[in-house]
């Protein structure tokens, strides 16, 4: 059966966020009068929404306990602080300009599913120049439940007027897949984002994509091959 629809996740596989994500957790770590961490480990704890970002930063380690002393006050520090650096260093990747012109060419509806709040989502969008290319943006709080459960790719679907069986999610982390495999959908991993520091050929998907233009030619093979 034909694909007809796309759905694509932002942090390390549209754009390179990190950056911002880092100064905005250590400009918190400071405020609380702790030390800063290396952007590198910072990255390691992307992936399952901001306040587990938050948790882990404070934690300084990816185990971190649910509810720290002080979760609050440090989530309020993180969310203020990114508020003001939304979109200053974040970077779309090489690749995702064009590669998302192909699928749109080949009749794919496009949707950002992302486990990052709305808040932060559409400024995003917006500010790098994205935001018209998609038909729907699902974020972390659009649901009851984030990525990996399957909902938010469900509620794309929905939202796109498609079965889950004809959309591909694109993802980076493992988060992506078991949410993608979940609903039904067709999976593809980047190589270049972040996955919470694991290597990404350990994920359950399709096939690993270099970049969204490769993911736009596995697209095409796919609707071209026989039925």
């Amino acid at each position: 059966m034909a694909l007809r629809a796309a759905l694509l996740d932002l942090d390390g596989t549209l754009m390179d966020t990190i950056p911002d994500l880092a100064s905005a957790a250590n400009a918190m770590r400071v405020e609380l009068g702790m030390s800063p961490l290396r952007e590198d480990v910072i990255a390691t704890f992307v992936g399952k929404g901001i306040e587990n970002l938050v948790r882990r930063t404070l934690a300084g380690a990816q185990d971190a306990e649910e509810h720290p002393v002080g979760f609050d006050d440090a989530l309020a520090s993180f969310k203020r602080n990114y508020h003001v650096i939304n979109g200053e260093k974040s970077v779309v990747f090489d690749g995702v300009l064009d590669g998302l012109m192909a699928m749109r060419a080949m009749g794919l509806k496009l949707a950002v599913v992302t486990n990052k709040p709305e808040e932060f989502t559409l400024p995003l969008l917006r500010n790098t120049g994205i935001a018209g290319l998609f038909d729907a943006v699902v974020s972390g709080d659009t649901c009851a439940r984030k990525k990996p459960d399957p909902l938010p790719m469900l509620h794309a679907c929905e939202q796109l007027g498609v079965d889950a069986s004809d959309a591909v999610a694109i993802g980076d982390s493992i988060n992506d897949a078991l949410a993608a495999r979940a609903a039904g959908c067709a999976v593809l991993a980047v190589p270049y984002g972040y996955n919470e520091g694991r290597d990404v050929r350990t994920l359950d998907v399709d096939a690993i994509v270099p970049t969204l233009v490769d993911a736009a030619d596995w697209v095409r093979r796919r609707q071209e091959s026989p039925k």
